[in-house]
């Protein structure tokens, strides 16, 4: 798209890139309408938000270029950039409300809050492209306190984990040895059974032997009283 902004040749590649994301959002949007499969809407409005942080990004580009040639340039050029670029966050914006509206229309919570747009209690357009350069020593500090109690945080719930892990570990373990002990225990309960079975079976036969040779020689007794009677 042709422009009569004076930029720079990487201003005019930015703004060109821009744009284009621009025409491609309005064109995705036109063909949301026409989808009716709430999952294929989903995916789509995450494409569309892939876009609309591209387009931040760029805006954010664009911000810094017009910055460093602040010296370079009339102050009439810089205002029209500066225009240019409100023109701009405004235009991506009016997307960002657009894609809240289809959001609450398909009940869709999977796709990460894309929060650019300004409204009530919600950041302006102005805040939205601040840049760490333009903040200030406090900003930065508490901004960087507030990151580092977030890692923190998650150190410590890591760190838990692990510890139930190990916990659990230890008490599986103790189980098992348990466990072994008492199988060990049941397995030499189980060879003196079959010990003094054997030793039962053994005593069985030397009782039957001796009463088998008893009554033999009773038999005899028998046989040899009734010959001399």
């Amino acid at each position: 798209m042709a422009t009569n902004l004076p930029m720079t040749p990487e201003l005019e590649q930015i703004h060109g890139e821009i744009r284009d994301l621009f025409r491609a959002l309005a064109n995705g949007f036109q063909r949301l309408d026409k989808i009716k499969d709430s999952h294929r809407q989903s995916s789509q409005l995450e494409d569309l938000t892939q876009k609309m942080r591209e387009c931040k990004r760029l805006i954010k580009e664009f911000d810094r270029e017009i910055k460093d040639g602040e010296g370079r340039n009339p102050p009439q050029v810089n205002k029209q950039l500066n225009d240019e670029k409100q023109s701009m966050i405004k235009e991506l914006n009016s997307y960002v409300a657009l894609r809240k509206t289809y959001m609450n229309t398909i009940g869709n919570k999977k796709i990460e809050l894309f929060d650019m747009g300004a409204g009530a209690g919600e950041p302006t357009a102005e805040e939205n492209v601040k840049f760490a350069s333009e903040m200030s020593n406090q900003e930065l500090i508490k901004e960087g306190m507030k990151q580092m109690d977030e890692t923190d945080q998650a150190i410590e719930r890591s760190k838990q984990v692990v510890h139930q892990t190990i916990e659990v570990g230890t008490q599986t373990a103790t189980t098992l040895k348990g466990q072994t002990e008492q199988m060990g225990r049941i397995v030499n309960e189980l060879d003196s059974i079959q010990f003094s079975i054997k030793k039962a079976s053994q005593l069985v036969k030397e009782i039957g032997r001796k009463v088998t040779v008893f009554l033999v020689a009773y038999m005899l007794f028998l046989i040899c009283f009734n010959s001399v009677m």
